[in-house]
């Protein structure tokens, strides 16, 4: 009795490739139709147009201040966020063309930062401007 084995069949290149290539194709798909769950979640605020121009009057600033330990100041006194509301709300029922202006400490905590900027939009207020404060140079020992 006589076994005989069959030769096996020699696969091309392009077969040989073809699982791989499948396999890349679907994660392809896979990762397009994942992007489009991601949701981006984060504050959406009017800006002005580039070539627009606005005068603000000083009268027409609200300014607000946080230091390096996260505390809101108006007027150089410390304040929560909502006393920070109620000033802010009757500032604009006064004059509407306000600007809200925050100026932030180096250290700040940028939670507080934060939801400073989500008070603003929550109040919907048309011109709101924050910036870093400039840090005082470190003392040298004398």
């Amino acid at each position: 009795m006589y076994l005989r084995f069959g030769r096996k069949r020699k696969r091309s290149r392009i077969e040989e490739g073809s699982a791989s290539s499948d396999i890349a194709f679907l994660l392809i798909i896979y990762f397009i139709v994942i992007a489009g769950f991601n949701v981006n979640k984060g504050f959406i605020m009017q800006l002005p147009a580039k070539d627009s121009t606005r005068l603000i009057l000083k009268e027409d600033l609200l300014r607000f201040e946080l230091d390096e330990q996260g505390a809101l100041l108006y007027q150089g006194r410390a304040i929560g966020f909502a006393a920070a509301e109620q000033e802010i709300r009757s500032a604009v029922a006064v004059n509407p063309n306000l600007a809200v202006v925050l100026s932030i400490a180096a250290r700040s905590p940028w939670q507080q930062v934060v939801s400073f900027v989500e008070l603003a939009q929550t109040l919907e207020v048309e011109a709101f401007s924050f910036s870093m404060k400039a840090e005082d140079p470190p003392k040298e020992a004398l």
